[in-house]
């Protein structure tokens, strides 16, 4: 299985970053290859129809498009600002979902992650991409929200709160089991 994962943030320090690459090993097996992405490395000038119009889509929205295409599954941590989505990753997705022809997530299926220093773990941001995401073409497959960062998560570690740990290790296993029968589906119909 080929696994795309990222944060959606453009935070050196990101806390989505570090929980989504330690959420991304729960996926390392030995059929799989993880590609650990940072949108950093994707950054255009902010979204603007007259820019579109003058110089077209970057080509850095076309490279993004096809990290999507080539992932079977995607993981995406969250990072909450203002109680939205982080600038970087809106801009990324306006220029990316501009390419002609083009569902943003072509029907990849999608585990959504967040977190936050604070009590809700970054759910609105969470709420806002579960109700988004599926208009964007993407096969939202669970959820999970990570509250107080700093008290429920060490490096290294990963998540050290066990009744979260637990919660989190049971969607992993739900995803993971979904993602084997829509591998095997896939190639079983590909022997038809």
């Amino acid at each position: 299985m080929k696994i795309l994962a990222f944060a959606a943030s453009n935070s050196s320090t990101s806390i989505n970053k570090k929980f989504v690459n330690s959420v991304s090993k729960y996926y390392k097996e030995i059929e799989d290859t993880v590609l650990i992405l940072d949108i950093h490395d994707f950054e255009m000038p902010l979204y603007r129809l007259d820019r579109e119009l003058e110089s077209g889509i970057p080509q850095l929205a076309y490279d993004f498009a096809e990290k999507i295409d080539w992932a079977d599954f995607i993981l995406i941590s969250f990072a909450e600002h203002n109680g939205n989505y982080c600038a970087a990753y809106k801009n990324l997705i306006d220029w990316t979902s501009r390419i002609k022809g083009r569902k943003l997530f072509n029907g990849k299926p999608v585990f959504i992650l967040s977190t936050s220093q604070g009590s809700r773990g970054g759910q609105n941001v969470l709420d806002i991409a579960t109700a988004r995401l599926p208009r964007d073409g993407a096969e939202l497959l669970d959820t999970f929200a990570l509250p107080e960062f700093g008290n429920n998560f060490e490096e290294g570690k990963g998540v050290t709160n066990m009744l979260l740990r637990s919660q989190l290790e049971a969607k992993v296993r739900k995803t993971k089991r979904t993602m084997k029968e829509k591998l095997s589906a896939y190639g079983e119909n590909l022997n038809l």
